[in-house]
């Protein structure tokens, strides 16, 4: 796979989202699309009420336009604009209630889970077709195992209900959730790259022009929130590159800081339900360390920081695969 054509991807993607930005800003405040904040989060956010929000059409349009203009149009390519626009769909939906209702929730847990259930069956229906491989490597060894369909198949659902929501949680502090998918998009671009996925590694890098322009107006002091729009569509883009690219397991490693803010959103419902008492001081855990004190600067540059050791080790293990 050409490297310049995923350059080139990111910097036109880029450019979009930084042109696109000052259009969207104005035109969602003016429809009073502002953010509802937590009332029992941390004290700091308060001030960020009424900061538009919806902002991942920003992203969104960024990443449509670039990837339709830069992808080849196959099996891969299909998989992957479904999952990033139909998992952004449910997001959508999401922030509209949330704005039009002038409430900080919006679908119900179960609303939520109908509509992922739905965009994962359809990704199956395609991967299906396609004539996927339905085999699981273990990142960092040659060992690989196939149950199947009747195993693989409600993997994958699974797997993109998981990472959807995981990357949903990492969003809430300025610039987080924006670099953190940009270092994970950018191993997976290697990966793709690797699995030669012209798609895939097309994909990855419209989606780190998108977010990267983006995080130019969502930098602390945020200008714009990209809501559940933004985080639904970014973790629909990683689940799918890690399908596609037979990497599945890996995303654990990728992704990792993801899948701590999931697992700490579990562990603190599990001990609270369990034995009345909260392990974090607030989840998803980025909250905990800014309940302890932590600047959101310093929040996000330490889980940057993370993330990028992540990736790091990830790629590494994408050499066994």
């Amino acid at each position: 796979m050409d490297y310049q054509l995923l350059l080139l991807t990111i910097a036109v993607s880029f450019i979009l989202a930084v042109i696109a930005a000052p259009l969207f800003i104005p035109l969602l405040r003016r429809m009073k699309f502002g953010q509802q904040v937590r009332d029992d989060g941390p004290q700091s956010h308060l001030k960020k009420a009424g900061t538009p929000t919806m902002g991942g059409i920003i992203i969104m349009v960024a990443f449509t336009l670039s990837f339709l203009k830069f992808s080849v149009v196959n099996s891969d390519f299909y998989v992957l604009l479904v999952a990033t626009l139909g998992y952004g769909l449910i997001g959508f939906l999401d922030d509209y209630i949330k704005i039009a209702f002038k409430r900080s929730l919006g679908l119900t847990a179960r609303q939520k889970l109908a509509g992922q259930l739905l965009v994962g069956i359809v990704l199956s229906i395609l991967l299906f077709n396609a004539g996927h491989n339905t085999g699981i490597s273990i990142p960092g060894t040659d060992v690989s195992f196939d149950w199947g369909s009747w195993f693989y198949y409600p993997f994958i659902v699974i797997m993109m209900m998981a990472v959807t929501n995981a990357v949903n949680f990492t969003d809430g502090v300025d610039g987080l959730l924006s670099g953190v998918s940009a270092i994970a998009l950018a191993a997976f671009a290697v990966v793709a790259m690797q699995a030669t996925s012209i798609a895939a590694g097309v994909c990855a890098a419209a989606m780190i022009g998108a977010v990267l322009g983006f995080l130019v107006f969502n930098a602390h002091p945020a200008k714009v929130f990209m809501g559940d729009f933004g985080s639904f569509g970014i973790g629909g883009a990683i689940g799918a590159i890690a399908i596609v690219t037979k990497s599945e397991l890996l995303f654990v490693v990728i992704g990792g800081v993801f899948v701590i803010e999931m697992l700490s959103v579990v562990l603190q419902v599990a001990s609270f339900k369990t034995r009345g008492k909260r392990i974090f001081r607030m989840s998803p855990i980025h909250h905990h360390f800014e309940l302890g004190g932590w600047s959101e600067w310093r929040v996000v540059t330490t889980f940057w920081a993370v993330s990028l050791l992540l990736a790091a080790v990830g790629l590494i293990l994408s050499k066994g695969l």
